[in-house]
């Protein structure tokens, strides 16, 4: 029987699992290094140490290394690479803080190397196991539309096999129960709320299972609501989309100073952008301009390097990029693929119209186009658009609407400077993954303007 504290538990055990990884692999570190472990080098590495498995448990948990979900072995090798290198700099930087000279950057490099030997290995053998486990019970219970993408989903989320039941939201309570008590996880699909979902989700808790609430735009609006009793009721105070004064300020700031920090590294990409793009076609255009909607719905030009040829839209007009479509030019495939085009967009952060996190910005077309099936889609746009948002890191470009809108939502319900971080941090596994910069198939454009 599997239930939600044997899963924090499972997480929590990865973790401590690579941190007695990553110890080991600095003792064979320094045992390559010097066959021996002399005393001025031991003080230095035990005074590090526990800030270092500090910062690996935050990488390692950032940048998702602990197996807790399903994911593509190369998912796992480039979250191992980032994890590491990131622990590896900062490393670099609190034996130097903490003036641990005698802490070797040989031995943190030398380390870097095992860790990922390690952990590739223990991910390896913990993947190989879960193949020949038995497969866990699924029951999903959904409206017939959602049926088809939320199984296939299912499977490639879950870290075990699965067997997978379908109920049909509207089919009787008896015999929705009697499917929930042979599950190990229910899922349950959105839905605005009613009577007979909190049947559910009691009856679940009741039989202890794992429960799984893909959330309706209504249950969004609701989050992070506060008490505000009338008298002796109890009644929810029912937070406005956007960010508080406050918080506005605070984003800012910290736009500001990431900007500042960040733009000096970012040059020679953007200098490589523009070579690459010149090579190509000498007389072509280096930057591309587009209106797109910010804040409150008010229009400003987004500035990106072109990756399509000239005009692309004028004998189409506004259309989403397709996989292979024709109209991005082979470089401009490489400078989506690495992010490089986004670079130019530092400019609209520094002027006020984006944010470095947040919702992507989106054009009028479009917009007005998702509204018209989404009504919740017109909050998107109470806080400032992002260069990358938590819609990015979590969906991918394929991602349908709905889906990308609720993570929007709840990153604008959720915001925090940390958040923003977290965010940032694991922009790099994006900027690695092809899949996440790969334009929609030609069916789904067609679903998404029908």
């Amino acid at each position: 029987m599997r239930n939600i504290l044997d899963e924090k538990g499972t997480r929590l055990a990865f973790i401590l699992i690579d941190l007695v990884i990553i110890t080991i692999a600095y003792l064979l570190a320094f045992y390559v290094r010097y066959e021996t472990y002399d005393a001025k080098n031991w003080d230095s590495f035990i005074v590090v140490l526990p800030w270092v498995l500090l910062i690996s448990a935050f990488f390692l948990s950032v940048f998702e290394v602990n197996p807790s979900r399903r994911k593509r072995f190369f998912d796992y090798i480039g979250s191992i690479l980032v994890s590491t290198f990131s622990i590896t700099i900062a490393t670099m930087a609190i034996s130097f803080f903490f003036r641990a000279f005698g802490m070797p950057r040989s031995v943190i490099l030398i380390s870097f190397v095992f860790s990922v030997v390690l952990l590739t290995l223990w991910k390896v053998i913990f993947i190989s196991f879960k193949k020949v486990t038995n497969p866990e019970n699924v029951l999903l219970i959904a409206k017939p539309q959602d049926k088809l993408r939320l199984s296939y989903q299912i499977k490639d989320t879950f870290p075990t096999k699965v067997n997978i039941n379908y109920v049909e939201y509207h089919t009787s309570l008896e015999h929705t129960f009697s499917a929930i008590k042979k599950a190990d996880s229910v899922i349950l699909g959105p839905k605005d709320t009613d009577e007979k979902k909190s049947s559910i989700i009691y009856y679940t808790f009741k039989n202890k299972k794992n429960l799984y609430l893909v959330p309706s735009f209504y249950d969004l609006l609701l989050s992070k609501s506060d008490i505000m009793p009338f008298d002796d009721t109890m009644a929810l105070s029912v937070k406005k989309f956007g960010l508080s004064p406050d918080q506005q300020l605070l984003k800012r700031v910290f736009d500001l100073v990431i900007s500042i920090l960040v733009l000096p590294f970012l040059i020679p990409f953007f200098i490589l952008g523009v070579i690459l793009i010149k090579i190509q076609e000498p007389r072509g255009s280096i930057f591309y301009t587009q209106k797109r909607l910010g804040k409150d719905n008010k229009e400003f030009s987004i500035l990106k390097l072109r990756t399509m040829v000239e005009n692309a839209e004028k004998a189409t007009g506004p259309m989403l990029a397709t996989d292979k479509d024709p109209r991005i030019t082979r470089v401009g495939n490489f400078l989506r693929a690495t992010r490089i085009d986004e670079i130019p967009q530092i400019i609209n952060v520094l002027k006020g119209d984006m944010s470095i996190v947040g919702p992507r910005p989106e054009r009028s077309f479009f917009i007005e186009q998702f509204k018209k099936d989404i009504s919740s889609y017109q909050y998107r746009n109470s806080v400032k658009p992002g260069i990358t948002g938590y819609a990015q890191i979590m969906g991918k470009y394929t991602t349908s609407v709905e889906d990308k809108l609720r993570f929007d939502l709840h990153y604008i319900r959720n915001f925090s400077v940390m958040f923003d971080i977290i965010i940032i941090l694991r922009t790099a596994l994006v900027m690695i993954d092809k899949t996440k910069s790969e334009g929609v198939k030609e069916e789904q454009r067609e679903e998404k303007t029908s």
